[in-house]
């Protein structure tokens, strides 16, 4: 087990933990089935998962920048400025291996930009001030959301979702 020490360990243990869920949800579902939306008017798992990745490299980018300004351009040429590897990320695999290695770079970088760091004080999108800290919990927060979402994608597929294979498994 490794030994936290700072509140950062604590929330980048808690974000792989998960990472690590969303990443176990996907796996979960068939390579076949990887365009499957519930209806028309919403995303696909692929088009789900893309996004969880185009927020993440967003977060990730912007939170471990010493100028931190989520306004510093309109939202779609930020998602172009850090997550275009996330629209190229097409098949099961490709996602897969994708959101591993941004889980392992954002590690790294939020670990190099320092525990001090997060509690700078930031614009918020709504233009109120909060702590980088506090907005990658929002973060963490949203692919949790969003991990629901894929199990619930299951679950309308005719899957067992990942989550409850491992809770019945004792795991």
């Amino acid at each position: 087990m490794r030994q936290l020490t700072s509140f950062l360990d604590e929330t980048l243990e808690a974000w792989l933990d998960v990472r690590q869920g969303i990443i176990d949800e996907v796996k979960n579902i068939p390579p076949q089935r990887i365009d499957f939306r519930p209806t028309p008017e919403v995303k696909s798992v692929r088009e789900l998962v893309q996004h969880i990745l185009e927020i993440a490299m967003l977060m990730t980018g912007e939170l471990t920048r010493p100028d931190t300004n989520f306004k510093r351009h309109p939202w779609p040429k930020m998602i172009k400025q850090y997550a275009e590897a996330a629209q190229r990320a097409q098949t099961k695999r490709e996602l897969l291996v994708l959101l591993g290695a941004q889980m392992r770079d954002a590690e790294k970088r939020f670990r190099k930009a320092g525990d001090l760091a997060m509690w700078q004080f930031i614009e918020r999108f709504d233009g109120e001030q909060g702590t980088k800290m506090q907005w990658l919990h929002h973060g963490i927060a949203q692919e949790m959301y969003h991990r629901g979402q894929l199990a619930t994608y299951a679950r309308l597929m005719g899957l067992e979702p990942a989550l409850t294979k491992k809770i019945d498994s004792g795991s």
